[in-house]
């Protein structure tokens, strides 16, 4: 199976990609832009493979997605690629909807003038904040209706809307997965968990929004991606599936655990002014990807946090390397002369 995956030097695409690169009989392409949120280093561990290859690219530059998609002519396009941090959609939401966007529309397009030749499975990964924020004790389905708040979840509502039109009107084999936040090694520590781990083993204020009380349900990263596969082998086509940890914490509570498996002290916890137009709560009901694929979460809350506080621990040079910048120095390092396709 050859899959081409956008967004691969993210966290939760790195994450993926090194599990389906594991894969007997998986070939995979990832084709990322390198913006500051993508990583290369999160994929050192396959990047000498043979069934491997990274191609640096723009979602929305048609030519390089039409060279790409009509060029490899992958099985299966797995869609990660965007801007994802909601605080960097408030204060600046013209590259957010752009990639998110127009980004997604031009890979549907190539995707779609690939014809017969393509795709066999469009599999576009979404977000649970498009159902914005929940009063207790109600769970999203995949029916419920979209209600986004921010900038960021706007984009993602609009282009799941996107991706489903071309199922409806182009017949175009696509699945849509809406996940709950994630968290593990190699994420970018402008996110809640990394951030706090960081800052905390360094003995530094963990910066906590408002009264800490936003509820949200927590998924360990290689649960996800054990689940979009899941959802790319056997979910329906011009179906939706909720992905949840089954885990609901408010941020204090997370916050508080974290510091505890950390052996630092609460002290270190300063509250600061919420954020506009913060959603209160979350909640995911993941019983159709149940049901119909037999995929559950496998790493409990408690677990995937020690586990995730050992490897940052341990992965101290990692991180300041993306607080200095010093990992956008490794394409060129690593990657400044290979062909994108070795001939």
């Amino acid at each position: 199976m050859r899959i081409l995956v956008t967004g691969g030097a993210g966290f939760i695409g790195s994450a993926f990609v090194r599990m389906m690169v594991g894969e007997a009989g998986c070939s995979v392409t990832n084709f990322d832009k390198l913006t500051y949120a993508g990583n290369l280093e999160n994929l050192a561990p396959v990047e000498h493979r043979p069934n491997y290859r990274f191609v640096q690219g723009d979602i929305c530059d048609a030519n390089a997605v039409e060279e790409v998609v009509s060029g490899w002519k992958p099985d299966a396009i797995v869609h990660f690629a965007a801007e994802s941090h909601v605080d960097r959609s408030i204060l600046s939401p013209e590259p957010v909807i752009r990639t998110n966007f127009q980004g997604t529309f031009t890979l549907l397009e190539a995707a779609r003038r690939a014809g017969a030749q393509g795709p066999g499975r469009f599999l576009h990964v979404s977000t649970d904040e498009v159902y914005g924020s929940l009063e207790p004790p109600i769970e999203a389905v995949e029916t419920s209706p979209l209600n986004p708040s921010s900038p960021y979840s706007a984009s993602k509502a609009a282009s799941d809307l996107l991706v489903r039109s071309y199922f409806v009107t182009y017949k175009l084999p696509a699945v849509i997965t809406r996940a709950s936040n994630n968290y593990g090694p190699y994420q970018f520590p402008e996110k809640l968990i990394p951030l706090m781990i960081a800052n905390a083993l360094e003995d530094r204020p963990l910066p906590v929004y408002g009264d800490g009380m936003q509820v949200r349900d927590w998924l360990y990263v290689e649960d996800h991606c054990r689940a979009i596969r899941a959802a790319l082998e056997k979910g329906r086509e011009g179906e939706i599936y909720n992905i949840g940890g089954n885990r609901s914490l408010p941020n204090r509570e997370v916050i508080g655990q974290l510091l505890a498996l950390a052996g630092k002290p609460e002290s270190l916890i300063q509250y600061v002014p919420d954020r506009p137009g913060h959603d209160r709560r979350y909640a995911l009901s993941s019983e159709k990807l149940m049901h119909e694929t037999d995929w559950r979460p496998e790493v409990d809350f408690e677990s995937g946090l020690a586990r995730t506080i050992d490897w940052y621990r341990s992965n101290a040079a990692w991180v300041e390397r993306v607080r200095s910048g010093a990992y956008r120095d490794y394409y060129e390092r690593n990657y400044g002369a290979r062909e994108a396709f070795p001939r």
